[in-house]
């Protein structure tokens, strides 16, 4: 049968509308392929990396393994250089060191290494009705009841006076025991059930159950809570006192999964923002292969889920030091290479969910499988406290994303008085640098297990590893 030709009405649609594409739509064996080789190795990630620290770690091992090495203040560094930043040891900054002249500017890709979880305080064991807890304070957004009753992993380290560093995992191997907040049962939960969501749970309900076993089969008070802290002892030498200088977190127990019949999207905790870091990373690794064109860096930066404060998150003026320092020795003026630059900011964006369509504003949403989300502007109602990136970088970006096939749209937090939420990349266009966000729409974000599609992961790799090709 002859092919029907358009008509002038179809042609002109086509033309002039803008519609989104489907990633998964007219997709080859070999592409398909791709995604699914590149999610085996997202989700070993995510398993391997549940807090900052451990992605860090992650990020310098592989950065090693391909010829990346430690950055030292007054070496004077040339074209084809690779050098990463490890920032005590919770966030990274990789750099690529291209060809032309630093001043023309560096292309930056900054995502963050952090998610929400439950944290210990410092004095955190108690023992009550018989039962042993930690005593918590969460990190970042959260809605607390998503946590209870759910299996928890404590990752973490522990620092000894005489600075010993004792690295904590426990509730990850199948022989692990598992910790968990407790819920009151249907039966006795009609006063609960009677509040709202937000008012379940307080912060200082959020108690992990650790223990109910007496030391010694003694009846003396505080008897569960010395065989918790003898066997925290007998395993990794630590006493009470050693919690005070501690950073021990509780996140999800449970593994990266293939989510549906098709196996098309993945379940797992940290996708916000790790379905970001680790596209930027292997698209780093990737360009390293080869001397770039400009001077790559990206940034695996750590508190961003907590307004990117102190000396590791995105605020702190160790990345400016570190450029500043590569800059001064190659002769040249960072505050023209700065001024030059252009960064994306790779966070994640809200998927648009069907079931809680009254949040979103479907035409300026980002959609599942399809691609890659730019998202001008974040922030809260009337655009407070976002970045709002120029129309003359998003046609940049536009260009660069449709010459590289990469498929892709643009979305924005949900209806404008709904809420909103915030990205690394005001502090990056602080320091001016013209930056947009760029990153994997995401559903349950925030959620204990979050979900994602294969394809727009795939895709954020694709488009990172174009911008970072020049």
């Amino acid at each position: 049968m002859a092919k029907k030709e358009k008509t002038e009405f179809e042609l002109m649609k086509e033309k002039l509308f803008y519609e989104r594409k489907n990633a998964l739509q007219d997709i080859n064996t070999k592409e398909e392929k791709d995604i699914e080789a590149f999610s085996k190795d997202y989700k070993k990630f995510l398993d391997l990396a549940k807090t900052e620290r451990e992605a860090c770690t992650y990020a310098i091992e592989i950065a090693k393994k391909n010829g990346f090495e430690e950055f030292k203040y007054g070496k004077k560094y040339s074209a084809g250089d690779k050098i990463y930043f490890d920032n005590r040891k919770k966030s990274i900054y990789l750099a690529v060191i291209g060809s032309e002249n630093i001043e023309n500017g560096i292309n930056i890709a900054a995502a963050h290494i952090d998610s929400p979880r439950i944290d210990l305080k410092q004095c955190p064991v108690y023992e009550d009705a018989g039962m042993a807890f930690f005593k918590t304070h969460y990190y970042g957004g959260i809605k607390k009841y998503q946590w209870t009753t759910i299996p928890l992993a404590l990752h973490g380290v522990v620092v000894l006076k005489d600075g010993t560093s004792v690295d904590i995992c426990i509730g990850e191997k199948e022989s692990d025991p598992v910790f968990c907040i407790t819920d009151l049962l249907p039966h006795l939960g009609a006063d609960q059930m009677a509040k709202t969501a937000s008012k379940l749970f307080s912060g200082e309900n959020l108690n992990i159950l650790i223990g109910s076993k007496p030391y010694g089969g003694e009846k003396q008070k505080d008897a569960i809570k010395l065989n918790v802290l003898a066997i925290l002892n007998k395993e990794y030498g630590i006493v009470e006192e050693d919690f005070l200088s501690a950073e021990l977190s509780l996140v999800p127990a449970e593994k990266a999964r293939d989510l549906g019949f098709d196996r098309s999207m993945i379940s797992a905790y940290g996708h916000d923002d790790k379905c970001c870091s680790y596209p930027i990373l292997m698209a780093a690794i990737e360009a390293g292969k080869k001397t770039p064109k400009n001077t790559l860096i990206t940034i695996l930066a750590d508190k961003e889920e907590t307004g990117s404060e102190g000396t590791t998150g995105m605020k702190t003026r160790a990345f400016d030091d570190m450029i500043c320092e590569i800059c001064d020795n190659m002769g040249a003026n960072s505050r023209i290479a700065f001024a030059n630059s252009k960064c994306l900011s790779a966070d994640v964006n809200a998927c648009y969910d069907p079931n809680y369509a009254e949040v979103y504003e479907a035409k300026n949403s980002a959609f599942l499988n399809c691609g890659v989300c730019v998202t001008k502007f974040t922030g809260a109602r009337g655009k407070s406290s976002t970045n709002d990136a120029s129309a003359e970088f998003l046609a940049t970006v536009r260009k660069m994303l449709d010459d590289a096939g990469v498929i892709w749209q643009t979305g924005e937090l949900g209806k404008v008085d709904q809420g909103g939420g915030g990205t690394v990349a005001m502090y990056l266009a602080k320091r001016n640098i013209d930056t947009v966000d760029v990153g994997v729409p995401v559903l349950s974000m925030h959620a204990p297990y979050e979900v994602i599609s294969k394809a727009d992961l795939y895709s954020a790799f694709l488009a990172f590893k174009a911008f970072f090709a020049n």
